[in-house]
C-alpha cells in the first residue's frame, strides 16, 4: 500500500470512528429521554425497557441520518405500552415530551399541529413494526435477576444482606445498561448476571466458594472471559453519561 493509500485508509477509520462515537452519544441521549419520560409516564421498569429495545433495534439497520430518533424514541414509547399491556394515550406521550424540550410550557392546543404530531407517532410506529418484521415481544433480564438476587442472598449473612444494597444496585445497573445497545447484544441472563457481580464487586462481597464460583452456579453458560466484556461495555456507558452531561 502506497503512502497517499495509507493516509487514506487512516483518514476513513478516524473518520468511521469519529461518527460511531457521535452516534453513540446521540443514542444515550435518547435512551436517557425514553427512560426519563417515561418516569413521568409512569411506565413499569419493563415497558421502559421494551421501549429502549425497540429503538435499539430499530438503528441496528436504519440511519441516525435518515431517522429523527425522538420521534422513533416517541413512537418506541407508544408501542411498548402496547406490547406490555400498559397502554399510554399519544396525547399523555406529546405533551410529556414536548415538556422535555420546552421546559414549563403548556400542554399543546389540540389544534392542527398537534394532529400533524400525532400523526407522526402512529406513522413511525407502524415503520418500527416494519423494519422489526412484527417481531416486537423480547425476554429481557429481569427474571433472571430476580432469580439470581434470591440464589445469592440464600448464600449470604442475613445480616449482611439487609445492610447492603445489593438488590437495588443491581437493578440500577440493569437499567443503565439499556442506554446502550448491550440488551440487543447479549443474552438477558448474561446481562443480569453481570450486572450483579458488579453490584457484588461494588460493596466487596465475597459469596462461599465450592468447586465452582458462584456465578458459574447460577448461570451456568457464562465465562469469566463474557463476564468481562460486558462489564467493559458498561464501564464504558458510564463513561458516555460523562461525555453526555
Amino acid at each position: 500500500m502506497s503512502g497517499n493509500q495509507s493516509r487514506s485508509a487512516a483518514y476513513v477509520e478516524a473518520t468511521d470512528r469519529m461518527t460511531f462515537e457521535e452516534d453513540s452519544k446521540t443514542h444515550f441521549r435518547v435512551c436517557r429521554f425514553i427512560t426519563e419520560n417515561g418516569v413521568k409516564l409512569g411506565m413499569r421498569s419493563v415497558p421502559m425497557a421494551t421501549a429502549c429495545v425497540l429503538y435499539h433495534r430499530f438503528f441496528q439497520s436504519a440511519s441516525l441520518q435518515v431517522y429523527e430518533p425522538y420521534l422513533v424514541a416517541m413512537s418506541a414509547i407508544y408501542l411498548a405500552g402496547k406490547v406490555e399491556e400498559q397502554h399510554l394515550r399519544t396525547r399523555d406521550i406529546i405533551n410529556v415530551c414536548h415538556r422535555h424540550f420546552h421546559p414549563g410550557s403548556e400542554p399543546l392546543e389540540l389544534d392542527g399541529k398537534f394532529w400533524e404530531f400525532r400523526d407522526s407517532i402512529v406513522q413511525c410506529e407502524l415503520l418500527i413494526l416494519r423494519q422489526l418484521n412484527f417481531q416486537v415481544t423480547f425476554e429481557h433480564p429481569h427474571k433472571y435477576l430476580l432469580h439470581y438476587l434470591l440464589s445469592v442472598r440464600s448464600l449470604m449473612n442475613r445480616h449482611a444482606w439487609s445492610r447492603t444494597p445489593i438488590a437495588e444496585t443491581a437493578l440500577a445497573v440493569l437499567k443503565d445498561s439499556y442506554h446502550g445497545s448491550l440488551c440487543v447484544r447479549h443474552k438477558p441472563q448474561h446481562l443480569a448476571l453481570t450486572s450483579l457481580y458488579i453490584a457484588l464487586q461494588t460493596y466487596g462481597v465475597e459469596l462461599p466458594r465450592g468447586e465452582r464460583e458462584w456465578w458459574q452456579v447460577v448461570c451456568s453458560d457464562i465465562s469469566k472471559a463474557q463476564i468481562e466484556a460486558i462489564l467493559s461495555e458498561l464501564l464504558q456507558l458510564y463513561d458516555m453519561e460523562a461525555k453526555c452531561t
